[in-house]
């Protein structure tokens, strides 16, 4: 099981992209509200309604936690203590953490960045915390798929696609989506 997390205030194209792409590769993604309400509204304005809300025992056994950047739903996810402990948690016992744009920052306020190499959106380095900051779109450093902004967002969604599953899969998942 894959969860992405939202907050209100989410970027709409890196989470839609991201579960679209992961679920067309045959992968169990779940969307969770980190908001205490199952509907969260993007930064741009597009409602989306969550499969449930986060609780620590629903992400525990997942094998992939995925934070969706745009603003203020990075600076809402990383406000949530819950998601800090289950990523922390999660990161620590080599399970796979991807975020992309801004939501390497919450990561980097966690302090999980250290001598990772990590790519952000322009502008968010600072917040980086002892990542290695590389620009480029999508970054893998051993569990951790950092991807750069919006139009990186299937490139990041086919990487995290890549480590999950089968390389044929993804393959045959872009040829059917002209990638």
């Amino acid at each position: 099981m894959i969860h992405l997390l939202l907050a209100t205030g989410f970027e709409e194209i890196e989470a839609i992209t991201t579960i679209d792409i992961l679920r067309r590769c045959g992968l169990e993604v779940k969307i969770l509200s980190v908001t205490g309400a199952r509907m969260i509204t993007g930064a741009h304005g597009i409602a989306v309604n969550a499969d449930g809300l986060l609780r620590k025992s629903t992400i525990a056994e997942s094998e992939c936690i995925i934070l969706p950047g745009g603003m203020p739903g990075v600076t809402n996810l990383q406000a949530s203590d819950c998601l800090r402990k289950c990523t922390i948690s999660h990161f620590e016992k080599g399970k796979l953490v991807a975020a992309i744009c801004a939501a390497p920052m919450a990561l980097g306020a966690w302090d999980l960045l250290e001598g990772k190499e990590v790519t952000c959106y322009p502008g968010c380095q600072s917040g980086l915390n002892g990542g290695k900051y590389v620009k480029k779109r999508v970054v893998t450093d051993g569990n951790l798929i950092t991807a750069n902004g919006p139009g990186s967002a299937a490139d990041f969604a086919f990487e995290i696609a890549n480590y999950l599953c089968d390389e044929y899969v993804v393959k045959e998942v872009k040829k059917a989506m002209g990638y």
